[in-house]
């Protein structure tokens, strides 16, 4: 992944590096794909036609149902959760000490082809050797696909149909149906118990974290992402998991955002900028985790540091409802659980 120093300044650049969490809102308006399912069926069948209609407005189509599927990471973990495996993946599979990143989820990456693991590297032979039928990745902008590099699209593209699945201009449980879809068309059982029950575990945890924003209104939280020389503050609106928390009451600061109007840059001097009881750092391998900020004396000050009020975000949450559930939970019971200190 591009460090934010070294790295070209482009909106998707900065969000592989974790200095922004979405470009929902900033972007032209071209919809989100509505809720309701645009495959070609709940569980395909193993034999005969196959499409589905990605969320580019696309509708890829093929003789059977594919088998030799590559997807980025967090895609792939979503298939997994639903029972449809990939053969190869890419984007942050593996850490550098060699363990599963957290953007893999249950997937076990020892089984899967690495085509690549960082921002700009998806090795195209490798990936031909795979016989791909079907390339399945997420969107953030328009059309554009995530981790897909641009100097080797046109090739790759050409190798296997290919789907994108929004991840931005969306929210988590619009998300998570897309994937649903997705897997139901690659044959997955969408009303497996697996899934019903983690789907009830989720709309628990929604209600719990509606109820816990109701009941603690005064709490604001703080969404941020780290790096050697900067501290974003991400807008809510412009991601989908912070939308829907929105959408369920909580309160987030409200940055002013640079030109593209996602995040805002701040020095480590200015990191005191806004008042928060709750600080959701990004998760990603890509950011500097707290416990690396320790040294940065504005950061060991703030209010919810010195309160231990600083929780995991899961910037690119695995949209299957047995990932999505935990997230609502952790927030609902840091709420529940902060004191008011800003």
């Amino acid at each position: 992944m591009p460090n934010l120093r070294t790295s070209p300044i482009s909106r998707r650049g900065l969000l592989a590096a974790g200095g922004a969490v979405g470009l929902g809102a900033v972007l032209a308006a071209c919809g989100d794909g509505d809720e309701t399912s645009r495959t070609s069926g709940s569980g395909a069948e193993e034999s005969g036609p196959w499409s589905f209609e990605d969320d580019r407005g696309q509708t890829v189509e093929a003789e059977s149902v594919p088998k030799n599927i590559v997807a980025f990471i967090g895609v792939a973990a979503a298939l997994h959760d639903y029972g449809v495996e990939v053969k190869g993946v890419f984007g942050p599979t593996k850490t550098s000490d060699g363990k599963p990143d957290v953007q893999a989820g249950d997937l076990d990456v020892s089984k899967v082809e690495v085509l690549g693991n960082v921002w700009g590297e998806f090795n195209v032979e490798k990936y031909a050797g795979l016989a791909p039928e079907l390339l399945v990745t997420a969107m953030w902008e328009k059309d554009a696909l995530w981790y897909v590099p641009d100097q080797s699209k046109d090739k790759i593209l050409k190798l296997a149909p290919s789907v994108t699945l929004w991840a931005a201009q969306t929210t988590v449980p619009k998300a998570i149906q897309r994937h649903e879809d997705l897997a139901a068309s690659l044959g997955a059982d969408v009303k497996a118990k697996k899934v019903t029950d983690a789907k009830a575990a989720f709309e628990k945890a929604a209600a719990r974290l509606r109820a816990a924003a109701k009941s603690r209104p005064n709490i604001k939280v703080m969404v941020g992402s780290a790096s050697q020389d900067l501290f974003y503050v991400s807008l809510a609106e412009t991601s989908a998991d912070t939308l829907y928390f929105q959408e369920l009451g909580v309160r987030f600061v409200e940055p002013k955002v640079n030109a593209a109007g996602f995040f805002e840059e701040l020095s480590w001097e200015n990191v005191d900028t806004y008042d928060a009881d709750i600080i959701m750092m990004d998760n990603r391998s890509s950011a500097l985790q707290p416990d690396a900020l320790t040294s940065k004396p504005t950061w060991a000050g703030l209010p919810a540091v010195k309160a231990g009020q600083v929780i995991p975000r899961t910037t690119e949450p695995i949209y299957s409802y047995d990932k999505c559930a935990p997230i609502l939970d952790a927030l609902a019971e840091a709420i529940e659980k902060a004191k008011k200190v800003s």
